[in-house]
Order: C-alpha cells, then structure tokens, then sequence
C-alpha cells in the first residue's frame, strides 16, 4: 500500500511566503495529490491535538499538502522551511490507484466537473441544531455557506480534511464502514460527495501508533451541496445511527484547492 503525508503548514508573513511556496510545490515530481487553502473548521477536535491543531502559532493554518511518500519534514527547499512558524503532519495509507492513475488529471476532473449535481431541496427546511460537532448543520454554518457562496471567486468545489479516532473493538469500525457505504452509495454521492483519498494512518518508526486513526479527504461540488447534505434528514439518520456513535473523537477541517487554483493564476498574471 503506497503511503502519503498531509502537511498543514503555518508561514511567517503569510501572503508573501504562499505565493514562493505554491510555485516550488507545483515544480515537485512527482506531483503533491492535494494542495489546498485551509478555510475553517466544521468540527473541531476535543481531545487528540486539540491545542496543537486548533493553535497553531501564526493563529491560522495557511495551506494543506498531501504528498506521497512518509516523511515528517515538509515538502520544502531549506529556504522556505525557515518561514514555517508551525507545522502538522501526519502519515497514512492511499489507494494504490492514486500510483496507477493520472492522479492530477482525475483530480482536476473532480474539481472541475462538466456538470454539478443538483442540490436536494433540503435547504429550504432545514434541520438545524446548536452545535456543527456532530456533523449537524448550524445558523452560523449555514449563514457561512450562503456568504462563501455569493463570492464569485470562491465558488466551486470544497474539500474537507476528516481525522477520526474510533472508539475500541470492531463494532465502531463496522458502524462507520456502514456510514461510508451509504455515504458512496447514496446520502453523500446524491449530493456530489466523494471521498477521495482514505486511508488508515501509520506510525514513524518506533513509535506508537498515532491517536488519528484514520484520514480521509472529501469533496463537494460547493459548500451548499454540503451544507444541503448535514440539512437533509435522510443524512442525518445515517449520521447519528453510524457515524456518531462509532468516533471517540475526529476533526474536520474545510479547505479549498479552488482558491489555491486562483492565487497561481494570479501570480502567473503578475509575472507576465
């Protein structure tokens, strides 16, 4: 099983410095499977990493990279890894399929689909609860939606960062292969979801086995796709039957690779 590394990456004078990083990372062979802006949190982390996630020191995290490969240093030339100020990293396993594929390709077909998937409707009654971390759709989460929705430079696809810890024994991994099949199968494919890199996370050498048990990175056609999937109550029973009960703890994190597209145009631009 080829193994991968997702690094989230926190820069000292950040708008500058992601403008040299993103153009060493698009000159690296072979290419990194995901490079994505970090947006915000929808769920965070209650226990595992919680401070080390949720604090990093430049007080956001500035990019996601996910290259293959398991390796805790940064895809980064010496002069650039002096302007990280914070760095997180994790290993796991992927699809042997990301070797075999033209990855970027694929990839690019995912972002760019020649048409979205209709939203269901389950916006326009939506379940809404007090809090986004049991995956449940919020006033705030959804207002969100609606504002990041109407920037026409953010449009388009989102992809959100998923760690999960499950608790002890099989039946919780049972219960979450339960929740991910009809994720495939229906409440999330209906909606334009799909997982596309998941994998169970390995330990450096040595070491114990990281708390994170697995990673899986997830895309919507838009935030109102996902928006309208937590709102929908087909969703939700699957959510809180399957996916609830089966995590001790997990994390999400929504990023876009669609803005990351948008600042290389832009330096592109500039140095024409």
């Amino acid at each position: 099983m080829p193994l991968a590394t997702l690094h989230l990456l926190a820069f000292q004078d950040a708008p500058k410095t992601l403008r040299r990083v993103l153009r060493h990372l698009t000159t690296l062979k072979p290419a990194p499977l995901t490079i994505s802006q970090p947006v915000r949190w929808i769920i965070r982390p209650e226990s595992i990493d919680k401070t080390r996630l949720l604090q990093p020191q430049a007080s956001q995290w500035h990019l996601l990279v996910i290259v293959l490969g398991n390796s805790k240093v940064a895809p980064l030339t010496a002069d650039l890894t002096l302007l990280v100020v914070d760095h997180f990293s994790l290993a796991f396993g992927v699809p042997s399929k990301v070797l075999t594929d033209d990855w970027p390709a694929r990839n690019n077909s995912l972002l760019h689909p020649p048409a979205q998937s209709e939203l269901t409707g389950a916006l326009k009654d939506p379940k809404i609860a007090g809090s986004s971390q049991g995956l449940e759709l919020t006033n705030e989460l959804r207002t969100f939606a609606q504002e990041w929705d109407r920037d026409g430079d953010k449009k388009g696809a989102v992809s959100m960062l998923n760690l999960l810890a499950f608790h002890p024994g099989e039946e919780a991994h049972n219960e979450y292969a339960k929740y991910g099949k009809a994720f495939a199968e229906s409440i999330g494919s209906k909606r334009g979801g799909i997982a596309k890199l998941v994998g169970r996370t390995v330990p450096d050498q040595g070491q114990k086995p990281p708390e994170w048990e697995e990673v899986a990175l997830a895309q919507y056609p838009s935030i109102q796709h996902f928006a309208d999937m937590l709102a929908s109550k087909d969703y939700q029973e699957v959510n809180q039957r399957h996916r609830v009960k089966s995590l001790r703890d997990t994390c999400i994190l929504m990023t876009s690779e669609i803005e990351i597209e948008r600042l290389l145009k832009q330096d592109q631009g500039a140095r024409l």
